[in-house]
């Protein structure tokens, strides 16, 4: 199995090609996704979340007011330090079998961002369970390559996680320029939710393969399909070995192979 990496900046267009991934039949697990389930209402991260900062946080239906707990947390010291103390991802209680599988394998900072959510060690455990059994998920269902597309995959240092790593990339200008008119907001806050991350340019030294979407939706398409076509090559022996094709594979060499020195020990004992 291949788990590629997606990750880029806010306003790169990060969503749009893992959206194409999709469309192309690449299986994508998005780590938003799993960031807001951790949040639902009854689940194991809601339940920390309400111990920490009271049901004052809670809308009537039970539910999480994102932009009331990012009032708290921005307008309390002592509860943003409850949120920002960091998680080692690398670290964490998984189990070793499944830590050793994803190795080998491989909105927003001014609301209550899901960046946030990644990093707190509140909710971490929880955001890489549910990531785990998506990716899992897939496994059973003979999936031979992933896309795990997250904002945050070098920041959380899941992109030892992840063999190659793709980053959507724009430059400065462009990325300003769209994120304004995407959101409405004007410059200082747009130029404050992009100083909030960690630097495209960073992203981009860090890059497997590099998706530059600074012009047409027509260039971007046209970059995709290379990319795709690249990230989607025949498995190398190592990743078909973990796939369940070839889990498959080796257990029935490995009953094979035993019927057989079954049969020869008792040929020998005749």
């Amino acid at each position: 199995m291949r788990i590629v990496g997606l990750t880029g900046g806010i306003g790169s267009g990060k969503s749009t090609v893992s959206n194409l991934f999709k469309s192309h039949g690449v299986p994508v697990v998005d780590a938003d996704v799993v960031a807001r389930d951790v949040l639902k209402k009854g689940t194991g991260g809601w339940k920390e979340v309400v111990t920490a900062f009271g049901e004052q946080i809670l809308q009537d239906d039970g539910e999480v007011d994102r932009p009331k707990l990012g009032q708290i947390v921005f307008s309390d010291p002592s509860k943003r330090q409850l949120l920002n103390r960091s998680y080692d991802w690398s670290t964490n209680s998984l189990s070793k079998l499944l830590r050793q599988l994803l190795l080998t394998l491989h909105r927003d900072l001014l609301k209550f961002p899901l960046g946030c959510i990644y990093s707190c060690r509140l909710l971490a455990p929880y955001i890489s369970s549910g990531i785990i059994k998506e990716i899992l998920k897939l496994w059973l269902k003979g999936s031979k390559v992933i896309v795990l597309d997250i904002p945050l995959l070098f920041e959380v240092k899941m992109d030892r996680w992840t063999k190659p790593i793709i980053v959507v990339w724009v430059d400065p200008e462009t990325q300003l320029r769209r994120l304004m008119a995407r959101d409405g907001s004007n410059e200082e806050d747009a130029r404050n939710r992009i100083e909030a991350q960690m630097p495209l340019d960073l992203k981009r030294s860090q890059a497997d393969i590099v998706i530059d979407n600074t012009g047409s939706m027509d260039d971007l398409n046209e970059r995709f399909k290379e990319v795709c076509k690249e990230v989607t090559r025949p498995l190398t022996w190592k990743e078909f070995a973990l796939s369940r094709q070839g889990a498959l594979l080796a257990f029935f060499s490995v009953v094979v192979g035993v019927v057989a020195l079954n049969k020869a020990s008792n040929g020998n004992v005749s």
